[in-house]
């Protein structure tokens, strides 16, 4: 401490005169530092930043509105049109979507017909600029009387804005936009114009949008010659077109097109003694009988969208549906089991649909068990297990050991418990032996397998388990019956349609699509004689025909679901029996009910459709028709002596009542 330090001071400074220790530093100013008032920084404003960028933000979204939006969208047709979907034989089958028909013109209507959209809809429609607060205010107070919605405070600007340009979401962003952009649409178009627009797009129920549309539909004249009645009458529909067509609901139309009325005569369009005296309008639209789904019609509405450009009115698409298939197919399904379901599908060898059934009541359920179920397929599924080995060699001679296997600690078992040593693949084959299977896809290789699945066009997944080769992995009944289909066509994979265009693969689908041809000698014919003893000698014999009958059963563990899938003539068909839930179907197998139904089906499907299929290899050619054991028993003596009997009554009963021309 200095000598002039006290302990009132410190340098000889006071010490009420010294700095806060624990005060914050700061500079300290003399008299002559220190800045004019007038020459100190001003701190700025930032409001009008604020109101820069909001203006900035509208004018950034009317150049947007000017450069990209269209303003004849209104006079668009719409993007999905109504399709009229006909068979291949020209019978309406489904109509799905919405019509829209060519716009109208306001200054070629009756004057009344516009006045009466204008006079329920925005009454100051002429004297605005999109928006009207008084409209607003009249709506409100209009609703508080009335107890409920009676008018909306949105006009005619704001609703073709909101329809034509707009999402329907209820949110304040989406009216903020709905309000620039009917700014916009009076900045550019005429009132007329705006109004055409309206009327030329807004929804009138029934599927129908446009007042062209709404005229044919519910009066069947032009718009041009709709009446005081007639126009009142849809000018009132538009504020709840669905509850207010008159087509079902009459008398709420008659009630609404009053208040129309009453409305036109206070905004003067028409007198009150005119308003009064008007009868009222009567819808006088024809209900069509056409159904707006099937089970094949939900399957190739989509194809036929992607098909068809944007147009007005309604599209007619033809489709590959024979019209007198599918009739013979939804009988042969109805005679499914009680408490389960069945389905069926009839195609080309090319893969044309001609037949689709995808439960036994579409009304009931429209779920398609053709297209969207994923079932397991049993034994149908060793078809490519033999596919795999033909391609690797074997012939339908080559013999297997039909004797337990055991692969990974698993070991399938024969349907009947029986094990026949060694025998053919054809046997193996007819009498669908697990274990033969399962042995032959163990030498063959899974991948192998797998690999032949894939090139018939099986897209499902398919997991590399002993197993696999019983038709473990779920498939769908298309594309089970569309392999067999490349069975008979030479050519893989064949991709059903229901359109009678093919459309080429491209892009991704074509580098990835694995098209390719079955040799004849290796492949085809030696799948044909296997099929053949199937189908004729084997578990399915109970689908045989008088002519060349292919096919495979199919059962799953439980017997929770059937199926047969076979050809002959000019069809593949596969039919599937299952439960909803899973269940057990009892007693059923492929080689019951569902060949039952098979054959049923293409004896009544070839009898009007011919038996003349597609060219085949080795015995199974065009003169194997004539070869055909007409009146042979389909149980082979050899395989059991205890059928004589029943092979007896048969040859009796068929002498007796005679037998049938096919």
């Amino acid at each position: 401490m200095a000598d002039s330090d006290t302990i009132w001071s410190r340098g000889g400074v006071p010490v009420e005169e010294l700095p806060d220790p624990f005060a914050p530093a700061a500079r300290i100013q003399s008299e002559a530092d220190a800045v004019p008032a007038e020459e100190q920084p001003r701190k700025r404003r930032r409001w009008p930043i604020y109101l820069y960028s909001i203006s900035a933000v509208i004018l950034v979204t009317l150049l947007w509105l000017v450069i990209t939006a269209p303003l004849s969208r209104a006079l668009e047709p719409l993007q999905d049109p109504a399709l009229l979907l006909v068979s291949a034989d020209g019978h309406p089958i489904a109509r799905r979507g919405a019509i829209k028909e060519a716009p109208v013109d306001v200054t070629k209507l009756n004057p009344l017909t516009p006045a009466a959209f204008v006079a329920i809809e925005d009454r100051r429609f002429y004297r605005h600029w999109g928006i009207d607060p008084r409209g607003i205010a009249r709506a409100m107070l209009a609703n508080l009387r009335g107890g409920g919605v009676r008018e909306g405070g949105s006009t005619i600007t704001q609703q073709l804005a909101k329809t034509n340009f707009l999402s329907r979401d209820r949110t304040i962003k989406r009216k903020a936009q709905e309000v620039i952009i009917a700014f916009w649409l009076e900045a550019w178009l005429t009132k007329q114009e705006i109004l055409s627009r309206y009327l030329s797009s807004v929804y009138f129920g029934d599927g129908v949008y446009g007042l062209r549309a709404a005229a044919h539909h519910y009066f069947n004249r032009d718009p041009e010659d709709l009446n005081l009645a007639q126009s009142a009458m849809l000018a009132g529909m538009v504020q709840a077109p669905s509850r207010l067509a008159p087509t079902h609901n009459l008398a709420g139309a008659r009630k609404r097109a009053a208040l129309v009325l009453q409305a036109m005569a206070d905004t003067g369009a028409i007198s009150a003694a005119r308003a009064a005296s008007v009868k009222p309008a009567r819808a006088v639209a024809n209900v069509s009988h056409v159904p707006t789904g099937s089970y094949f019609a939900d399957w190739v509405t989509p194809y036929a969208q992607q098909a068809q450009a944007p147009d007005f009115g309604e599209i007619k698409v033809r489709t590959t549906l024979d019209w007198r298939l599918q009739r013979i197919a939804e009988r042969a399904v109805a005679r499914a089991p009680a408490g389960a379901q069945a389905a069926l599908v009839a195609m080309r060898p090319d893969g044309r649909v001609v037949a689709m059934v995808g439960g036994k009541s579409y009304s009931k359920s429209p779920f398609n068990r053709v297209t969207q179920a994923r079932r397991q397929p049993g034994s149908a599924f060793k078809l490519f297990v033999y596919l795999a080995a033909f391609r690797a060699g074997w012939t339908p001679d080559s013999i297997i050991e039909d004797e337990p296997i055991t692969i990974d600690g698993w070991t399938p078992e024969n349907h009947d418990h029986v094990y026949r040593g060694p025998i053919t693949l054809r046997e193996a084959f007819a009498r669908s032996s697990n274990a033969a299977t399962v042995r032959l896809a163990h030498e063959v290789g899974r991948d192998n397998v797998i690999r032949a699945a894939r090139d018939l066009g099986i897209t499902t997944p398919l997991p590399d388990k002993p197993s696999l080769s019983l038709g473990t992995a779920a498939v769908s009944l298309l594309e089970l019956t569309s392999a067999y289909a490349a069975i008979v066509s030479g050519d893989y994979p064949v991709t059903a349609r229901g359109l009678p265009d093919a459309t080429a693969p491209e892009g991704l689908a074509a580098f990835f699509r694995r098209d390719g041809t079955l040799s004849p000698r290796r492949d085809q014919a030696p799948m044909l004689d296997l099929l053949y003893a199937a189908a004729n000698n084997g578990t399915g014999r109970r689908a045989a025909l008088a002519v060349p009958t292919f096919g495979k059963t199919g059962t799953t563990q439980d017997n929770r679901d059937a199926v047969f899938v076979g050809f002959a003539g000019d069809l593949v068909v596969g039919v599937w029996i299952g439960r909803d839930d899973n269940g057990s179907l009892g007693k059923v197998s492929g080689g019951t009910v569902p060949a039952q139904i098979w054959r049923s089906f293409m004896t009544s499907a070839l009898a009007v459709d011919g038996s003349n299929g597609p060219p085949l290899p080795g015995r199974f050619g065009p003169s194997a028709g004539t070869q055909q054991r007409r009146l042979q028993s389909p149980l082979p003596p050899e395989w059991s002596n205890a059928t004589k009997p029943l092979r007896d009554l048969a040859e009796r009963l068929r002498g007796l009542f005679g037998t049938p021309e096919r």
